[in-house]
């Protein structure tokens, strides 16, 4: 009996320790806190890049007030957390970026930067390349691309004057700067930025691989003069730079939430948003949610959703479907133009382009869109369903430029037009660019302004 009871107290002793050993190996490591200052002072460091490579997996690296003249590069997750923008500032002149985290050599997730000034990179003040669960929050990214030569050309040979992203920048010379790009990033959060003075503003694209799930919000992107405030765009996969082209990767359920795009893109080019297929090889821009923005005084429109390929050409199509734009206040924005022209300035232009593609199940809805010489454009060969919006200019343009291409028809019933009498009615004089044709169908309408005005008037 007691050589069985030594054996079983033997078993629930060894059983114990096992239970501690195992709790642990699981117990997550304590991170390192680093600190830099431009003294090195106090045990720190005097360059943000040592602190980074000195550091650990999740370590936080807190950087003191000052101007740090440097290229960050981030290769493991970590916490980079500066004294905020107005006193913490990355001066990258000369250099390619200000921050980039390389997710394209390293498996890398978990990376956040804080509270920083960026300005004078040559390209991108901020790159993030094939990472997930990537946080870029409360910092200002300003006059960044000071490369010559940044301006449009539709040239898809990538950027070549840019060190290292032949590897994976394949878009349009026009693309490869930027305030913020993420390529090929999943999950990740923009929060609370201010961004100006760049190219253009905020860029998500494809070439690494899929982009999805990123969240963009509060950020206030403003006078970005030569493309768009915030694009979505599908581009061609890494190495595809000429044809044939490979399908894209895609660039998907991503949120745009309640940021204000203003007075972007006007010198050359570019919507408040901006949802593209570049038309080299089939692209995807789908399930995309374009919600509770101000959009203003932008060169393309407030939002513009374009496909440049499509059986008009013989080619697959893209795949633009699915996308939402709902509840954004768009006003004051410009013409769209090219093969996605439309008649006059536009809020809202869902345009396929010489190509042909269909764009299916776009959701339009509670949009207030003013001051625009029309308020949304249509040229697509499918059906397009937008209710609920608030139209006082009262004109939407369908099929004005494209009508052997463009062969769907418009639902636009439960609209307010500006008037209780809908569009055109006796309060108002007619208005060009809409239609009461089968091609568009306008009754029942709203008889006062919808929801969404009576909100936005209570603010």
């Amino acid at each position: 009996m007691r050589r069985g009871f030594q054996s079983t107290s033997m078993r629930v002793i060894m059983l114990a320790l096992w239970v501690i050993v195992v709790m642990t190996l699981s117990q997550p490591a304590v991170a390192n806190i680093l600190c830099v200052n431009p003294d090195g002072s106090h045990g720190c460091y005097s360059k943000i890049q040592e602190a980074v490579d000195h550091a650990s997996g999740n370590d936080v690296i807190n950087v003191e007030a000052g101007t740090y003249q440097e290229e960050v590069d981030i290769g493991i997750p970590l916490s980079l957390i500066g004294a905020g923008p107005e006193l913490a500032g990355i001066d990258a002149t000369g250099l390619a970026h200000g921050i980039f985290v390389n997710g394209l050599d390293h498996q890398l997730n978990d990376v956040t930067v804080d509270g920083f000034t960026v300005r004078n990179a040559l390209f991108e003040g901020i790159l993030v390349v094939s990472a997930s669960d990537v946080v870029i929050r409360n910092s200002r990214i300003v006059e960044n691309d000071k490369s010559p030569g940044l301006l449009f050309t539709g040239d898809l040979a990538g950027c070549p004057d840019q060190p290292g992203n032949g590897v994976y920048e394949t878009d349009e010379t026009g693309d490869c700067g930027g305030a913020l790009h993420l390529v090929g990033t999943v999950n990740a959060t923009v929060d609370g930025n201010l961004i100006t003075g760049n190219a253009d503003g905020i860029l998500i694209s494809d070439e690494t691989a899929e982009s999805r799930g990123n969240l963009i919000t509060h950020n206030t992107v403003k006078n970005n003069p030569l493309e768009c405030g915030i694009v979505l765009a599908s581009h061609p996969p890494s190495g595809h730079t000429s044809p044939p082209f490979a399908a894209h990767h895609g660039v998907d359920n991503n949120t745009v939430a309640d940021n204000i795009s203003a007075d972007n893109g006007v010198e050359v080019g570019g919507a408040g948003v901006g949802l593209f297929s570049d038309g080299a090889g089939p692209g995807r821009v789908s399930r995309n949610v374009i919600i509770g923005n101000k959009l203003t005084g932008n060169g393309l429109g407030g939002v513009a959703l374009h496909t440049h390929v499509g059986p008009a050409f013989g080619l697959p199509p893209d795949n633009m479907n699915g996308n939402m734009i709902v509840g954004n206040f768009i006003a004051a924005n410009l013409a769209d133009t090219g093969d996605t022209a439309t008649a006059g300035p536009v809020g809202i232009n869902i345009n396929s382009g010489s190509g042909g593609t269909p764009v299916r199940g776009t959701v339009i809805s509670r949009n207030i869109i003013r001051e625009e010489g029309m308020d949304i454009a249509i040229n697509t060969p499918a059906d397009v369903d937008l209710h609920l919006n608030d139209l006082p200019d009262g004109v939407i343009n369908v099929c004005l430029l494209d009508g052997s291409i463009c062969t769907g028809s418009i639902d636009a019933t439960e609209n307010w037009w500006g008037c209780p009498t809908g569009p055109g009615g006796p309060l108002r004089p007619p208005q060009p660019g809409y239609s009461s044709t089968d091609t568009a169908r306008f009754t029942p309408w709203l008889t006062e302004p919808s929801g969404a005005t009576i909100a936005a008037q209570g603010k």
